[in-house]
């Protein structure tokens, strides 16, 4: 572990390799789990205004689980996350034949909303947990995921340059610049 800024973070998303291989896991991270993904507050205020443009993209399913639900819920332990349908799949997922995919991030790809998906979704296989004083950065390995980290090996991807694009979302360009200097001098040593 090494701090960062306000950061404390895991040495693994810097040794550890990771690239998403679809092809392989089929979205499962979307559908398998006990939780919806984790949202910020500020996260939940953007669901609900994204919801009507979004629920075009959503299935039947997801849409019933959101109108009874509502765009996010408090999770069992208190935590803020996208409600699920019969306690499995991600009330926004959808199916391009057997791989799930997020419907918020096809409505962003198809230019009807500016927000991607939840922080937490973007990041993932990177966790973060947000305390007064720092927030705690880690790798979280999942089974579901050992064809992401098989690959990640073969094309020698470490999990935070697949997750650059998140992190930088998540803490700002200069911080990530920052775990890119501290990255080189734990590779040189």
């Amino acid at each position: 572990m090494f701090q960062l800024g306000k950061t404390i973070i895991s040495e693994d998303i810097l040794e550890k390799e990771f690239v998403c291989n679809l092809s392989a896991c089929k979205g499962a991270c979307c559908v398998d789990g006990d939780a919806g993904a984790p949202l910020s507050e500020a996260e939940t205020k953007i669901m609900e205004e994204i919801y009507p443009k979004v629920k075009p993209f959503l299935r039947k399913e997801g849409i019933a689980a959101i109108e009874a639900q509502g765009t996010w819920v408090k999770g069992t332990d208190g935590d803020l996350e996208t409600p699920l349908i019969d306690e499995k799949d991600c009330a926004y997922v959808i199916f391009d034949g057997k791989t799930a995919l997020c419907g918020i991030e096809q409505a962003y790809n198809q230019g009807i909303v500016d927000w991607k998906k939840p922080v937490s979704c973007h990041l993932y296989p990177i966790r973060v947990k947000d305390f007064t004083e720092f927030a705690a950065v880690n790798y979280d390995k999942w089974d579901i995921c050992d064809d992401a980290c098989s690959l990640g090996k073969e094309l020698e991807v470490p999990v935070y340059k697949f997750v650059k694009e998140a992190l930088v979302r998540r803490f700002g360009e200069d911080w990530y610049m920052e775990l890119e200097k501290v990255a080189e001098e734990l590779k040189k040593s």
